[in-house]
């Protein structure tokens, strides 16, 4: 095509005009906002150090363990301190603070983080336990770190649960959206979840913020522990999203062995006690009506969720 030169200038000059009306999406700092390259090859190195014996450092050959190891945490430490300077921003104590005061609690949060570690392969060590415990397919546990998706899901859900707690803001979500889109499995960074948590399969399995899960919960694809609803909007930040609500059976929530949740009519209502102080006497009549809708997230010991998104839910004792 002829004269395509001043048809591509008239295309530029239009575009960087449309860049010029101060809305969220024109923003133009692209050397100062966060990078999702940095911050995946992060999680590369991190996965490295937590399974020191199955992922290889291919850039460098060492002798020793130990001068991988430190080599890996200089090469993390130096790019988490430059990210988490960049995500502290957003914060308003920092939005307009000098860089290097951002930089130097940055280097702190780094620290803090990195000498997490044992705790943080502690508690996957117990989920690599109970995959392989609770999956009669696994051959091995060298099957479970590099073949089941639900364990990179946790493994990262773990990582980025400690940058929640330390107030990091934006890095955890984007770590944990990363593991969800090669997954499909997405755990909120803000959830608590306790020690041998199990996901088998994985596909569409979705974790709130404020969700709680206890001890040796097994859960499998389809099963969403959400919010009733996000019509507040931002009116809900740092509020309890997810009501806890109880087994019409109380010894199938609270017994060691596992219980299962199917797709079968629902035996879930809310607490009597708690249900009596939320609802006025025109809607009490409502309480004793099954439940169609992710209502429970204080999930406790013991227990294992199957497709607990679907409309209509049911509690059995597992078969082991």
């Amino acid at each position: 095509m002829k004269n395509i030169e001043p048809k591509i200038k008239k295309l530029t000059a239009d575009i960087l005009k449309d860049y010029g009306q101060g809305r969220t999406i024109d923003k133009m700092n692209a050397f100062t906002s966060p990078d999702m390259d940095v911050v995946v090859d992060i999680l590369d190195k991190l996965q490295k150090i937590l399974f020191p014996g199955y992922y290889r450092n291919k850039n460098y050959h060492f002798y020793t363990a130990e001068n991988n190891l430190q080599t890996l945490i200089e090469d993390v430490l130096f790019n988490l301190t430059k990210q988490i300077s960049m995500y502290l921003r957003y914060l308003p104590e920092y939005s307009g603070a000098d860089y290097r005061a951002s930089k130097d609690r940055a280097q702190e949060i780094a620290l803090e983080f990195l000498s997490r570690i044992p705790k943080i392969r502690d508690l996957v060590e117990t989920s690599v336990q109970a995959e392989f415990d609770g999956d009669p397919a696994a051959f091995n546990k060298d099957e479970i770190i590099f073949c089941y998706p639900g364990m990179y899901a946790i493994m990262v859900f773990r990582l980025a649960h400690e940058f929640y707690d330390l107030g990091v803001p934006m890095l955890p979500r984007i770590m944990s959206e990363y593991a969800h889109g090669k997954t499909g499995i997405d755990i909120h960074p803000g959830a608590t979840i306790g020690r041998y948590f199990f996901i088998d399969h994985g596909t569409g399995i979705v974790v709130g913020e404020t969700t709680i899960i206890g001890d040796n919960v097994k859960i499998y694809q389809g099963v969403t522990i959400g919010a009733l609803s996000t019509r507040g909007g931002q009116n809900l930040r740092s509020k309890k999203r997810h009501l806890p609500f109880w087994a019409a059976k109380q010894s199938l929530v609270t017994t060691p062995s596992s219980a299962a949740i199917r797709s079968l009519p629902c035996l879930f209502r809310p607490d009597p006690t708690s249900a009596s102080k939320a609802r006025n006497s025109t809607s009490a009549a409502r309480a004793d009506r099954p439940l169609k809708r992710r209502t429970w997230t204080r999930i406790k010991p013991g227990i294992t969720l199957f497709n607990y998104s679907l409309r209509y839910l049911i509690v059995f004792p597992a078969i082991n």
